[in-house]
């Protein structure tokens, strides 16, 4: 019996093992010196598993008396996962190490961090759920002050930890509340308690409860309070971490507790996803406007988008499910190539986040101008770009389900947002000429990551690749 549970939770434990192997033998031989190599292994380890989740298993697997799920929602989500952490991760590599950041343990942090989003979304436990996101968040305290000798680095991890600890207070109490009403931890046996029309005070305030914790985890408002400072005073490459892999997790985490544990009660929590989507796309549309630093304007982008996704959710449907997991598919790619970018911006080997600085970037970088005003046009939302029908599906799904209202407002918020994403295209086409003190060029990791993501944001138009018919069936999975 453990053999099967151990044998359906492998991909995990070879993660692990590998993280934990790494941490020893970089400690007993030369530290910081292996720490590129465990950057590059690491990366290629996350995509082997990412390829390996995604071609094998094609039923639901349950481990651990219903603990753990394995099934074509999880996969999705780990895929996802796997390939945006590996992403960032390479993206890093030249940006920490030039500003002697790169320690040994930054990959087996960040790895550790991949394996605890892996058990959130394959969660079927309200005891796994936890074990998952505790996981998945220490090791983001720690990255997040990873400059030792920085102030705002130092604040940023503080923050997110005394922020966090809250959050997992609010689920935690949650989760006590709807153990006690529902009289066990498993999702199955929540979903028996929790049915439309009979759901308990104790089990509405326990799903509340826990739903805020998980509203932190997404940055959705009100509890965004972090989100920007944490952002700004990370280093670039762990905040192009935090906008991306944690975000999928959260989300799917979100999803599976929603329907797994409370499907029976859509009608319940339906209203309150919906306005926690409504105060999330205004708020990031509107706050975006008045920032100049682009880690700032990334981390109210990122408040909106997540918005987004979660209209999908408030639908209630299989359709919103899918439209949620596309759109979170198109969100991290489009944030890998606007991250990587990002990376490449400096002066005389110092980052710069101004962005003023990007003043007719485009006589300097026409290139990667382009490439920049692809993806920016594709996050706010402009046709025919792939941005533009992940937008779509989540507001369709909306729309069909009865949420007319949200759908109009996710528009209007959408036609505010779009500003500061063209002020950016502005800076760089029409501003004033600032751009020749920037550094020239970019590692070649860096200038590919971009060009990728800006031709999959036009190329994916076709069919996106085929991400619609899996968002289908891990959506299927899930509600039915």
């Amino acid at each position: 019996m453990i053999s099967a549970d151990l044998n359906i939770i492998l991909p995990e434990i070879v993660l692990a093992v590998f993280a934990m192997l790494a941490l020893v033998g970089a400690v007993y031989t030369g530290k910081d010196k292996v720490a590129p190599l465990l950057v590059w292994a690491s990366a290629a380890l996350m995509l082997l598993m990412a390829i390996w989740i995604g071609t094998t298993g094609a039923d639901t697997r349950i481990a651990f008396s219903g603990m753990f799920i394995d099934d074509a929602f999880s996969r999705f989500a780990k895929v996802v996962i796997l390939v945006s952490a590996a992403a960032v991760l390479l993206m890093s590599e030249g940006y920490m190490a030039r500003h002697k950041l790169l320690r040994f343990e930054y990959p087996v942090l960040v790895l550790l961090s991949v394996v605890g989003m892996m058990v959130m979304v394959s969660a079927g436990d309200l005891i796994s759920l936890y074990m998952g996101l505790e996981l998945h968040s220490l090791a983001l305290y720690v990255v997040a002050a990873l400059r030792r000798d920085s102030e705002r680095s130092t604040e940023a991890g503080l923050k997110y930890f005394v922020l966090g600890a809250l959050s997992s207070g609010l689920l935690l109490y949650g989760a006590s509340l709807t153990y006690g009403y529902a009289g066990t931890t498993l999702f199955s046996g929540v979903i028996a308690a929790a049915t439309e029309g009979h759901l308990s005070i104790g089990l509405l305030i326990g799903l509340v409860l826990m739903m805020s914790g998980l509203a932190f985890k997404v940055s959705a408002v009100p509890f965004h309070m972090w989100t920007p400072d944490v952002y700004e005073g990370s280093p670039t490459p762990v905040t192009a971490f935090f906008a991306t892999a944690p975000k999928v997790a959260a989300m799917g985490l979100f999803a599976r507790l929603l329907f797994d544990a409370f499907g029976g009660a859509v009608a319940d929590w339906s209203q309150v996803v919906a306005l926690l989507s409504l105060l999330s796309m205004f708020l990031g549309s509107v706050a975006a406007i008045g920032q100049r630093n682009i880690k700032r304007l990334m981390a109210y982008s990122s408040i909106t988008h997540m918005g987004y996704a979660l209209m999908g959710l408030a639908s209630g449907t299989e359709f919103g499910v899918q439209a949620m997991l596309v759109y979170m598919a198109i969100y991290v790619t489009m944030n890998v190539g606007t991250f990587a970018f990002i990376l490449s911006m400096s002066r005389d080997g110092q980052p710069v986040t101004d962005i003023g600085a990007l003043g007719m970037y485009s006589k300097k970088e026409p290139a990667r101008a382009l490439a920049m005003l692809v993806l920016l046009f594709s996050l706010a939302g402009v046709p025919p770009l792939v941005g533009f029908f992940g937008k779509l599906y989540v507001l369709q799904a909306a729309y069909a389900a009865g949420l007319a209202w949200l759908a109009v407002a996710g528009v209007i918020a959408s036609v505010i947002g779009a500003f500061y994403y063209l002020r950016i295209v502005f800076y760089m086409y029409f501003g004033d000429d600032r751009s020749d003190d920037l550094d020239a060029g970019g590692s070649p990791v860096l200038w590919g990551f971009l060009v990728l993501s800006a031709v999959l944001m036009v190329a994916g138009v076709v069919n996106l690749f085929g991400v619609e018919g899996a968002a289908a069936a891990a959506a299927a999975t899930l509600v039915n």
